[in-house]
């Protein structure tokens, strides 16, 4: 069965996890350090800022795919996308090495939380309502 939705939003996804790869990679070969950070603290965080990407996108669409199989509402599963792609977008840019509490870390975290709720949200409403 096809998952037009979660489709358009995976092909979105990983063009941005190919970003933060290469933000990686150009860290890595900038500062010469091949493995881990070697207490660049920039390159950590360029680290860090795709594997949190790494960390929450792929449940993320896995949720939304199981939704959109259960016959969610499409507009439902494109609100759960689009703040999805709008949160990971945001949640780089606020990631920091000293500052936890950036409003772009705490908007793209917590979007991206309401995103995967959304989608289990979905998935129970399917489950139990019929």
């Amino acid at each position: 069965m096809p998952l037009p939705i979660t489709s358009l939003y995976a092909a979105i996804l990983a063009l941005m996890l190919i970003a933060l790869t290469y933000y990686v990679i150009k860290g890595r070969a900038s500062s010469g350090v091949s493995i881990l950070h070697g207490d660049d603290m920039a390159l950590a965080t360029r680290i860090r800022q795709h594997g949190n990407f790494v960390e929450f996108v792929p449940m993320a669409l896995i949720v939304m795919a199981l939704a959109e199989l259960s016959g969610a509402n499409g507009i439902a599963l494109n609100v759960a996308g689009l703040l999805l792609v709008v949160a990971r977008l945001v949640q780089p840019f606020g990631m920091h090495p000293d500052i936890a509490t950036k409003p772009l870390r705490i908007i793209g975290g917590a979007g991206t939380h309401l995103s995967i709720l959304i989608s289990v949200a979905l998935i129970l409403l399917a489950r139990f309502s019929g």
